[in-house]
């Protein structure tokens, strides 16, 4: 009797760790990836960490032919919420008979042992497809590989804003400050995926304005239907 593949749900940013965690999940004949989670701030609909829209996570979705789990979370969220909501989540995905949550976390031990944590005893595994890669290897295979990606939130302590808007590719690469990290696994920076590896179309984008928050600055993005 075959092995039963783990049925697998993504936590999904719309950037190119989880995107390439997407893309590792694929290739592993062990794992059937079902679903893609995504927190969103419950004021505008937009990722937490990247500020991306709704619309455009829908149809990164659309682009997988997955469906998209969508937790809003107040900003800022108190971890008793944050918790609470979760475990929503972890209900949920017992009842669809889900194995594992994955994540496209890469080194930081703290956030992995948090999740582990949030995870235990509940019948379902944290998975970390990408973890201990070597994150300069990794960027350049994710590029060589087929993943595009554009720079949409800078940490302004260590980048400044005019990052946001450039292409996540090798001249980028080549000229990242020497502190900030070749994925920007600190923070540094986030991206947004416009095309991959699995993906039924690329997404086409119209940039917007540049707004700043809680010393980050973000570009805003949006769908360019007439593309």
């Amino acid at each position: 009797m075959p092995r039963k593949r783990a049925r697998t749900i993504l936590a999904w940013s719309g950037g190119k760790d989880s995107a390439w965690a997407s893309v590792v999940l694929a290739r592993d004949p062990a794992v059937e990836l079902v679903g893609l989670l995504t927190t969103t701030r419950e004021d505008d609909a937009r990722v937490v960490m990247h500020r991306t829209p709704r619309e455009v996570l829908l149809a990164q979705a659309d682009a997988l032919g997955l469906p998209l789990w969508q937790v809003a979370l107040p900003d800022p969220c108190p971890n008793a919420v944050y918790q609470a909501r979760m475990s929503a989540v972890i209900e949920r995905a017992r009842a669809e008979q889900i194995d594992a949550i994955a994540f496209g976390d890469l080194f930081l031990a703290d956030i992995r042992a948090y999740r582990e944590d949030m995870l235990r005893g509940t019948g379902l595994r944290a998975v970390f497809p990408l973890w201990g890669q070597d994150t300069g290897e990794l960027a350049r295979a994710m590029i060589a590989g087929g993943l595009r990606a554009t720079l949409v939130a800078v940490d302004l302590a260590r980048m400044g804003a005019e990052w946001l808007g450039r292409s996540f590719d090798s001249t980028l690469l080549s000229g990242l400050p020497a502190a900030v990290d070749p994925c920007g696994e600190h923070g540094e920076f986030h991206t947004l995926v416009t095309d991959l590896p699995g993906f039924a179309r690329p997404l086409a984008l119209r940039s917007g304005a540049v707004f700043e928050r809680d010393g980050h600055a973000f570009l805003d993005v949006a769908l360019d239907r007439g593309a």
